[in-house]
């Protein structure tokens, strides 16, 4: 009997409870998984294989490598202890080779699934020989009935589950739906279907039912480039639809206020720097908005940067927004920009949650009420004569209502991954189409830089400016402490000052030390030494004047959470200890360290970790190891995954049923050169 869609239902729309054997239950069972339609349960994606044509026996079976064996319950029993609280459901097999003893710990409700004679498929690895045994293995029996070519004598998929809904009624309900819909199974864009890969078809066949084990894999390939190319079509398609409609403004410049603002920096910019303006000065002259990301490593002069960038758009006639993450930024880019841009006749003006201040130039300052020359030549919306020019810094509050912009030329976004995508739309609608520049001192790994900023050009800083000390990286163990507060208290007699990172404010549940607790202590401890504390629940005005007085060398020591990770900026901070660092993702903890070696002495980043796990001394030996911001944003990527390493809500990124950000960089590369052209030759 083949299956008819009702009028008007596209097929794979089709409910599930429309098929035969799919009753309310199992329905609400299929939709606890997310299964609801004929198109969502064909894509449901198998987490494992099992090859069922080569079954190992029981004598065979090992610790080291998981394996399907079979058997017959020759003997199955609940045995309770601890006055019934306790209990070990016990399952015996026997297939003439051997015996296996299955056990289920506390789940005394799976005696309801055998009974004597049953013939068992088991999936484990032993845990002890004397009996051989199995605790909680993965089980089926095997039904006299069974269809051999969906449950045995094949490579048979093993499904995710919910609670109630049996592994083989969800793979002959797949095997079902396959025969009657896979006509259905059609390419969604013809034109792009890979020779070289499965059909949309015959790879959702191969997921469920392959031959071999790779072709399940070649399958997930295919099914991933069809992601990959959806996600890239509407990043790559929004793009070009930009570029279509908007009118760019002209913020190239004139050079009237970059040439005196480098003459009195005190410090030439490297290559590097001025390779990455040429490519913005030619963005903000090309005629279209500007969407570019630039990536630095931590201390590679970045803001100097973004300071010549707003300069440009302010040299004609329009006004600059720059936006950070956290107020301690705000605050000290205000006071960087403010000792800049004031002697030039620019406003700076500070608009964060807590604080709206400005800095008006001295009446003698350089800039005339000269607008520039765009001015003059009226391209795009007009920027009138601002006089002086203004630049706008903040943090979220400059994406409120009430921050409205006239003439909003250039809009930089500082620590861009701290931001979601849906962030970076809203500050940019600010304007009528300003050009945008993003800044990460977090490199992205090449895969997240074509699936997140695929509608970005990117540019590099890829030197660090000279001048900077050496820093050496350590990781110990919390019994290595004192001999750690001995270093610090020989450093800080010296002169230097030092960071102390703790991943909390307050105490939790666990044993992870708090920046309030530990306050007294290390004050205490390291006295006669001064100990500032700042983390951010503190008022504004509070981690100013502590930020200050650790600036300016009256507080020896800063005790902090995570709030000082970014562009904290004090030159004589050469040591770093962070306490509990297995918490820290590692391109966070990189952050961190670049708050030290600003000046010219060397450096000491002290990792205290629990080093239990190998997973734990694994990750932390890479920091030892290199101070390569892309080294290390990969190995983070693969150690963690990408939904740790950017927070799924905070990327814009959708959820990936079949691509895999750490392993598929080919795919993705293939992807993005698809779309392209795709969208080339479509109108």
């Amino acid at each position: 009997m083949s299956h008819v869609a009702a009028p008007g239902v596209e097929p794979l729309s089709t409910p599930l409870a429309a098929l035969p054997g799919v009753g309310p239950e199992r329905a609400a069972q299929l939709a606890r998984l997310g299964l609801r339609t004929i198109g969502e349960l064909l894509l449901h994606r198998p987490r494992r294989y099992e090859d069922r044509r080569r079954l190992v026996p029981i004598a065979r079976l090992g610790r080291d490598q998981a394996a399907v064996a079979r058997g017959t319950v020759v003997a199955l029993g609940l045995k309770r202890f601890r006055g019934g609280a306790k209990s070990v459901f016990e399952l015996i097999l026997d297939d003439g080779t051997a015996r296996l003893h299955c056990r289920w710990w506390n789940l005394p409700y799976m005696q309801r699934y055998f009974a004597q004679g049953d013939v068992v498929l088991v999936y484990g690895k032993l845990c002890g020989f004397k009996p051989r045994a199995i605790d909680h293995p993965e089980t089926e029996v095997v039904e006299e009935t069974d269809e051999p070519s969906i449950h045995l004598n094949r490579v048979a998929p093993v499904y995710p589950l919910t609670e109630g809904l049996p592994q083989r009624w969800l793979r002959a309900l797949v095997w079902r739906a396959l025969a009657r819909f896979e006509a259905h199974l059609t390419e969604p864009r013809p034109g792009l279907a890979p020779p070289d890969l499965p059909s949309r078809a015959a790879a959702i066949r191969a997921l469920h039912f392959p031959a071999e084990t790779a072709d399940a894999e070649r399958a997930r390939q295919r099914l991933a480039l069809d992601e990959f190319l959806d996600l890239q079509l509407a990043i790559q398609g929004r793009r070009k639809q930009l570029f279509a409609h908007a009118s760019s403004l002209p913020c190239a410049g004139d050079n009237r206020l970059i040439k005196p603002f480098l003459k009195q920096l005190g410090f030439e910019l490297t290559a590097a720097q001025t390779a990455v303006l040429r490519e913005i000065r030619r963005d903000l002259g090309s005629g279209r908005p500007m969407r570019r990301l630039l990536q630095g490593d931590v201390g590679s002069g970045k803001t100097v940067v973004a300071a010549c960038s707003a300069l440009m758009a302010l040299e004609s006639g329009y006004r600059a927004a720059l936006m950070v993450p956290t107020e301690i930024l705000a605050d000290q880019h205000f006071a960087t920009f403010s000792r800049w841009f004031t002697p030039l006749g620019v406003e700076v003006h500070l608009r964060t949650g807590a604080r709206r201040t400005s800095s008006a130039p001295p009446p003698h300052a350089q800039a005339g009420s000269d607008a520039g020359p765009a001015a003059a030549r009226g391209a795009g919306p007009a920027p009138g004569r601002l006089n002086p020019p203004q630049l706008t810094l903040g943090t979220h509050a400059l994406i409120e209502a009430g921050f409205v912009p006239e003439n909003l030329g250039l809009v930089i976004i500082d620590e861009q991954h701290k931001f979601g995508v849906a962030q970076r739309e809203q500050f940019v609608r600010k304007g009528h189409y300003p050009h945008l520049l993003v800044m990460t001192a977090t490199p992205i790994p090449r895969t997240l830089g074509l699936t997140l900023y695929g509608d970005l050009d990117i540019s590099v800083i890829d030197r660090l400016p000279a001048g900077r000390g050496p820093v050496k990286t350590f990781v110990r163990s919390a019994e290595r402490l004192p001999k750690v507060w001995e270093f610090i208290r020989a450093k800080l007699a010296i002169g230097r000052q030092a960071y102390v990172v703790y991943p909390r404010v307050t105490e939790g549940d666990d044993d992870l030390k708090a920046v309030t607790k530990e306050f007294e202590n290390l004050s205490q401890q390291l006295a006669p030494f001064r100990v500032g504390l700042v983390h951010g629940r503190l008022r504004a005005e509070q981690r100013e004047r502590v930020m200050a007085d650790f600036r300016a060398n009256r507080l020896n020591v800063l005790l902090a959470t995570t709030v000082i990770e970014v562009g904290v900026d004090v030159p004589n901070a050469t040591v770093l200890l962070v306490e509990n660092a297995e918490q820290f993702g590692l391109a966070q903890l990189h952050q961190l360290r670049g708050r030290i070696g600003r000046g010219g002495h060397p450096g000491y980043c002290i990792l205290v970790a629990d080093l239990q796990t190998p997973e734990a001394r694994q990750r932390l030996k890479v920091l030892e190891e290199t101070a390569d911001g892309f080294r290390i944003s990969e190995a983070d990527l693969n150690l963690r995954g990408p939904g740790e390493f950017l927070g799924q809500q905070q990327s814009g990124l959708p959820p990936f049923r079949f691509g895999d950000l750490q392993r598929d960089r080919v795919l993705i590369e293939r992807a993005h050169q698809l779309a392209a052209e795709w969208l080339a030759r479509t109108p």
